[in-house]
This record gives structure tokens, C-alpha cells and sequence, in this order.
């Protein structure tokens, strides 16, 4: 099993998220500027700030050489994992349905929330149960999930949200609780929360373990999305 983390000029957690992905798998970085993917099993988008998150989060580092090869992989059925800035980058690459808004405190959060699995067949949650909470850090100042009424309905529909914040534990007003959604094909997945920061008891849970683990037994099966 090979992870490989974009690395963008202002990321800020493409090494926790090698190292994470290391847990389960081996893992290497993948220059912004390079379209070599290096033969990995699964791409992972790290959270920071891409580009400084200058003229909009996201939409800057879309247009780097290596999303290009990000998108083919993905259209190939290549398991995606957007984190934080990268859930944002995928939105803006039209890899995932809805955008990313300013919190509707307009303030940066960072805190301890609790999700729960919306849906456990898929190539992310697959080692979970429905229902399932997750103890997950999240850190954003733009993380409010948005999408018209007629797509929340259709993600619904179609299995393709992943992950709600438990009752009480919305931090940024983002609709219907939705923390994590993913494309049509269950096989590019962005949340906002960071699974990369929950892989050791020594930073309180271990729930995050669970995404990456996830990937690593899809890819094992060798079974197509």
C-alpha cells in the first residue's frame, strides 16, 4: 500500500499526514509541480494553507501540474482523500459536489469534535460501523459546507455523506451537520476535520486511524469502486 501527499507551497500538514499514512502503508510526498504520481495506490491532499489561500482557499492550487494527474487518477477510479485545505482544493477542482464557506462565526476554530459515519460502505469508513462517532480535531477559519437544496437532497440519496458532526458539535454552521461527502464514484472523499492528527493516544484518540485503515483494506481487496 502507497500513499502519496501533495505538497503545496503553504502546506502545513503534508508530514503529519505522511506519517499517518506511514501507520498503514508506506507514503511519499508529491511535489506541487510534478506530474509524476510515483505509482501510489492512493493520493492524499493535505490541510494548510495552498498558495497562501490567496484569491480564494483552494482555488489556486487546482491549477498546479500535479492536480492534473490528481484528476485523471480520480476519473480512473484512483482513491482520492482530501484534508481540510485539500477537501477545499477538490471542491474548487470539481472533484466533490458543494464548496467550502467562511464559518458563520468568521473566526478561526480549532477544537475536539465528535462525527458520526453516515455511511460505512465506502473505501474511506469501510472499517467503521453506521452510526459509528469518530473523536476528531478540526481547525479551519472556511469550512462551512454548502450546496443548493435539490443537492443536498441528491448527496443524500446517493450515499455520498459520509460524515455528520454529532448533535452539538457543528463548528461552523456547515448544512445538514455534514462534515465529509464524496463523489459519485465513492471514490474521492473531503473532510474537514484532521483524521492525520488522531492516529496516536497520546493526542487523545486514535478514531482517525480508521480513514486510513479504510483505504488500506479497499486496496488490498483489489475491488473496483
Amino acid at each position: 500500500m502507497k500513499f502519496g501527499v501533495v505538497r503545496f507551497p503553504g502546506s502545513c500538514d503534508d508530514v503529519d499526514a505522511q506519517l499517518a499514512a506511514q501507520r498503514v502503508g508506506e507514503a511519499v510526498i508529491l511535489w506541487h509541480g510534478d506530474r509524476d504520481l510515483q505509482g501510489v495506490d492512493a493520493v492524499i491532499v493535505p490541510g494548510g494553507f495552498s498558495y497562501g489561500d490567496y484569491l480564494r482557499v483552494g482555488a489556486i492550487a487546482r491549477f498546479a501540474p500535479v492536480m492534473e494527474e490528481v484528476a485523471e487518477f480520480a476519473r480512473e477510479g484512483g482513491i482520492v482523500l482530501g484534508i481540510c485545505n485539500g477537501f477545499q482544493v477538490l471542491c474548487e477542482a470539481r472533484l466533490l459536489p458543494g464548496a467550502l464557506l467562511p464559518n458563520t462565526t468568521l473566526r478561526f476554530i480549532f477544537r475536539q469534535v465528535e462525527l458520526e459515519v453516515a455511511n460505512a460502505d465506502t473505501p474511506f469508513t469501510r472499517v467503521c460501523d453506521a452510526g459509528e462517532r469518530l473523536s476528531i480535531p478540526v481547525k479551519h477559519t472556511t469550512g462551512r459546507f454548502y450546496a443548493p437544496e435539490p443537492e443536498l437532497d441528491r448527496l443524500e440519496s446517493e450515499g455520498q455523506v459520509l460524515l455528520r458532526y454529532a448533535p452539538g458539535h457543528n463548528p461552523n454552521g456547515s448544512l445538514r451537520d455534514i462534515a465529509g461527502v464524496c463523489n459519485e464514484g465513492h471514490n474521492v472523499f473531503g473532510l474537514m476535520p484532521h483524521p492525520e492528527h488522531a492516529v496516536d493516544p497520546l493526542t487523545g484518540s486514535t478514531d482517525g486511524a480508521k480513514i486510513f485503515k479504510s483505504i488500506r483494506a479497499h486496496v488490498a481487496d483489489g475491488v473496483p469502486v
